[in-house]
């Protein structure tokens, strides 16, 4: 066999704009708003379940405290992984080449290729317009 058909992966990155930096962080804090609705939902859930609750059932009432701090704790990490790729996404400047995705192309491997070379390609985008292919 003299060659064969692969596919390999292609990095994207994007090059920081404002308009992207300002969709990043809105995209965050409407996770974050999100986050919180579910977490007060949590709240009122739990008020319920323990109200609903017969008198004098405290194994039943442990169970159910613990599941909605589990849950709370849950969301609660969630909340504050985005606030920290907010705050790293403040700390960006305008020009920055940010990870963007990954696609895949199928190339051609002959014998004697440099592998290196056909694995090394990236895709440059601004504003979601290619601007460079490298590689």
């Amino acid at each position: 066999m003299e060659s064969i058909t692969i596919k390999v992966p292609v990095a994207i990155k994007a090059k920081l704009t404002e308009k992207m930096k300002d969709e990043m962080l809105k995209e965050d804090q409407a996770k974050i708003e999100q986050i919180e609705v579910q977490l007060e939902r949590l709240d009122n859930e739990e008020r319920k379940a323990v109200d609903d609750l017969e008198d004098g059932d405290i194994q039943k009432l442990q169970m159910i405290r613990q599941h909605f701090a589990q849950e709370r704790q849950k969301g609660q990490a969630a909340k504050a992984q985005v606030e920290a790729h907010m705050s790293a996404g403040r700390k960006l400047s305008i020009g920055a080449e940010v990870n963007f995705g990954q696609a895949e192309r199928i190339v051609e491997l002959k014998v004697g290729d440099n592998v290196r070379d056909l694995f090394n390609a990236e895709v440059l985008v601004e504003d979601d317009k290619v601007i460079a292919i490298r590689g």
